[in-house]
């Protein structure tokens, strides 16, 4: 099954704003609409949905805001494969820019989001991939166990006010990255054995992509003007979803390191085995300033991760 519909024929944007989505018609007609109210010329970017498989009213949001934007550059897609990796590569195919950003389809894009990302591309010709700024909007508020250590459960990314490279271990969130289209195809795409698929909280595939940058010692910078809100609904918050996340994490780590070679998964077990210590430290730190909420919640964070790890 394929459905494919498109507006406006655009011969050469700067940016393609790539939104994959499954079963989140209630948050993406919200998502396209921030896109609207860009401050860019509409001419310099199009819009492009992946939608991945949705029951919902997906379809007829996308069919909807097309009648009532005909000056946005927008086109959806159908994509039959499961998995968010697979509508990632997609939408690298079907987009026509040399930049590519992705955002979630709850996540709502800052006025300046598209004039931020073509400006700093255009004045640093020697970076490959940004990460922008992402605020999580609570639905209800922050819970109690959220720690700054937990933040990246809700895509949370703040590197402060200043552009400038992601160092280390950093890398960019998913609900707010952009790429140059030849640093994608260079490096080999998204990993479709990774990330999430339909209900299944995979993760890892952008973890994966950007160490391969980083071993070609590609440059890769976080660039705060290009801001997005992240909603977060409660149900996102509640235990049994983060237990699910926790072993989706541990089963895509696993995953991504097993046919990396002998020294590559002796290190990650290190690294695991050193963040349980690390973990240890923590909740007992929390648990003597009375914080046990966090404290509780890191401890069964660790435990799920890592036994899913394990068996993975």
């Amino acid at each position: 099954m394929l459905h494919t519909v498109a507006l406006a024929v655009m011969n050469n944007p700067l940016l393609s704003i790539v939104i994959c989505t499954y079963n989140r018609d209630k948050y993406l007609k919200k998502c396209l609409d921030h896109l609207v109210r860009q401050t860019a010329d509409y001419d310099q970017f199009e819009v492009l949905v992946i939608n991945n498989r949705s029951t919902d009213t997906t379809e007829q949001v996308c069919k909807d805001f097309q009648r009532g934007n005909p000056d946005i550059h927008f086109s959806h897609y159908f994509e039959d494969k499961q998995g968010l990796s697979f509508c990632r590569n997609r939408g690298i195919r079907e987009s026509k820019a040399s930049i590519i950003s992705y955002i979630d389809d709850d996540a709502f894009a800052d006025a300046e989001y598209a004039r931020q990302l073509i400006g700093y591309f255009q004045h640093h010709p020697d970076v490959d991939a940004v990460g922008g700024r992402v605020t999580p909007i609570y639905h209800s508020q922050e819970p109690p166990w959220m720690s700054r250590f937990l933040l990246p459960l809700v895509a949370a990314l703040d590197k402060g006010h200043k552009p400038g490279p992601f160092t280390g271990r950093e890398f960019p969130i998913g609900a707010n990255m952009a790429f140059r289209r030849s640093a994608l195809e260079e490096t080999g795409l998204f990993h479709t054995d990774l990330g999430r698929k339909g209900s299944y909280l995979g993760s890892g595939e952008e973890k994966d992509l950007f160490n391969q940058m980083k071993k070609q010692r590609r440059k890769i910078h976080y660039v705060p003007g290009a801001h997005v809100l992240h909603h977060i609904p409660d149900e996102r918050l509640k235990t049994e979803y983060i237990r699910k996340m926790a072993m989706g994490i541990g089963r895509s780590e696993a995953l991504r390191v097993r046919h990396s070679g002998f020294n590559i998964v002796l290190v990650k077990w290190i690294e695991e085995l050193l963040k349980i210590g690390a973990t240890a430290i923590l909740a007992l730190l929390y648990t003597i300033s009375g914080q046990w909420a966090k404290a509780s919640m890191l401890v069964k964070f660790r435990f799920w991760l890592f036994g899913s790890f394990i068996s993975g």
